[in-house]
């Protein structure tokens, strides 16, 4: 790929130019903001439960808020990259991710903490693509882009370790709303970092911006979203929820359409003729949903079900985040020695054995040790996968098309980890809601308070009842809502790690050998 400064390369240096040290730095630094946003909410959602006193689906999209224009954009913001150059991508979408932030930090009700969320997830959708790109451009052999994708991986699960320490010290110390002040104050320094440090690189060879397809696609994703995340407090069969997956089926129909007719299309659908990337693709989107699922859970469990600190809840997510980091010279060299479909089917393995072990977790054993196998096998699993997913996907292209790649695959692992919550939060709370009916209909509380925590239960949910005081007359329903909120996640974990499986059999199944162009 060609640069913006000094002479285009020539004859063998032509695809990549040298990766300079002070790019390496300022994507690496980007990558880990941009997670650090992605996660940041987790350690809080308990906190944001007593605060701002959510209902129904509304603790939810605090989280889909941000992740809902990362997958939705990720796309267009490869193409602007490739265009205009990355680097103003780098500096811009720091900035950005930093005014939402602060946005979220001023915010007294849940619904500006949404538009602080959405504007913080506007810039983390620049950010990812642009950084993983600007890498790839600056690298020379498979073997090179092997290990820089693997510290490009670590460096985001580095973000997703720093998220909840970073929230669960300032929220036990001081409030959930220095967790957004500090991360504000990063994204300042990630900005400044990549305007001093960073080389740009562009390939604008064939692309041009393709508003027909980023319209149909944000439509589509977003009407499913909408339609899944609501799902439990509208009734699955409510006209909006209907409607939410009708447009998103048409929308989708319509984006294959736009994208066959487009002359510089935002995605070239041929591209999934090979079996490396497209395999890589699904299991992108299925492995990841069942990743951040994963996380969405165990938040859950953790904060608004057991009412446990933000410090406390910071330790799961070290377990699931924090080891990538530490296996990131394991796992450059596995990328390079022995087939992705491996690495990858033992990442989706582990993580599934690690979910089955989690479903059975007691939800009133509140000791952290329990969490420490199901999580770290987990943590382990995810740090195999998601490199894997990435080299994959990226080295099966040419090289004039690694931006679209990169922000490809971007985009379907961001759309997974929007599934998660969205799905597993759809999930865990109708189960629970009709196991908490079930159970308060036959049980021998007084009629006025089954009437009052019917009430609640109505109001909120039975994140709602589990969350009134104990000696109030709905929180003597408390122990039915705590119960069924904890089968409900349970089967939360065990849909994780059938996706995982599903996701294992699929890599072992159907990629039976690498192309020639995929990482060995």
């Amino acid at each position: 790929m060609s640069t913006t400064t000094g002479l285009p390369p020539t004859g063998a240096e032509a695809k990549h130019s040298p990766l300079a040290a002070g790019t390496l730095i300022a994507c690496c630094v980007a990558v880990c903001l941009a997670q650090i946003g992605v996660a940041i909410p987790a350690t809080l959602n308990g906190l944001f439960q007593q605060d701002l006193h959510p209902v129904g689906s509304q603790l939810t999209w605090i989280s889909d808020a941000f992740l809902l224009p990362v997958s939705v954009l990720e796309l267009t913001f490869g193409v602007l990259g490739d265009l205009f150059g990355r680097k103003r991508l780098l500096v811009g979408g720091a900035l950005l991710l930093g005014l939402g932030e602060v946005t979220s930090a001023s915010s007294h009700g849940v619904h500006l903490l949404w538009v602080g969320q959405a504007l913080s997830g506007l810039g983390a959708a620049a950010l990812f693509p642009t950084s993983l790109a600007m890498i790839i451009a600056g690298t020379r052999s498979h073997g090179e882009r092997a290990r820089l994708i693997a510290v490009w991986a670590g460096l985001l699960s580095v973000g997703g370790a720093i998220a909840p320490v970073l929230g669960g010290f300032t929220a036990n110390y001081g409030s959930w709303r220095w967790s957004f002040v500090v991360v504000a104050g990063i994204a300042g320094a990630s900005a400044l970092l990549s305007l001093l440090l960073a080389k740009d690189s562009r390939s604008p060879e064939g692309r041009s911006l393709d508003l027909g397809g980023q319209l149909t696609i944000g439509i589509s994703l977003f009407a499913l979203l909408y339609a899944v995340i609501q799902g439990p407090t509208d009734g699955w069969g409510s006209g909006l929820v209907v409607a939410g997956f009708v447009v998103a089926a048409v929308f989708l129909a319509l984006f294959v359409a736009a994208e066959r007719r487009a002359a510089s299309p935002l995605l070239r659908l041929g591209v999934f003729a090979n079996r490396g990337f497209a395999v890589a693709s699904v299991v992108a989107v299925v492995g990841m949903f069942s990743f951040l699922g994963t996380a969405y859970a165990t938040s859950i469990r953790l904060g608004p079900i057991q009412h446990q600190s933000p410090l406390r809840t910071s330790v799961a997510f070290l377990l699931l985040n924090g080891l990538t980091l530490v296996l990131i010279p394991v796992t450059s060299r596995l990328l390079a020695r022995m087939p992705a479909r491996w690495l990858l089917a033992i990442g989706l393995t582990l993580m599934a054995a690690g979910d089955f072990v989690a479903a059975t977790l007691d939800t009133g054993d509140l000791a952290l040790t329990s969490l420490v196998l199901p999580l770290g096998l987990v943590g382990v699993g995810f740090a195999f996968t998601v490199s894997s997913i990435t080299a994959t996907a990226v080295n099966t292209v040419e090289p004039a098309l690694e931006g679209m790649a990169s922000a490809t695959t971007n985009q379907l692992r961001d759309f997974g980890f929007t599934l998660g919550p969205a799905v597993i939060g759809a999930i865990a709370l109708s189960t629970a809601a009709s196991r908490f009916q079930s159970r308060l209909d036959t049980s021998s509380l007084d009629p006025g308070l089954k009437a009052a925590a019917q009430h609640v239960m109505e109001e909120g949910g039975p994140l709602a009842v589990n969350s009134v005081p104990p000696d109030s007359p709905p929180g003597h329903a408390g122990p039915l809502a705590f119960e069924a909120l904890g089968h409900g996640y349970s089967i939360g974990y065990l849909v994780c790690g059938l996706a995982a499986l599903a996701s294992c059999l699929l890599v072992v199944g159907v990629l039976r050998r690498s192309d020639a162009k995929t990482v060995q």
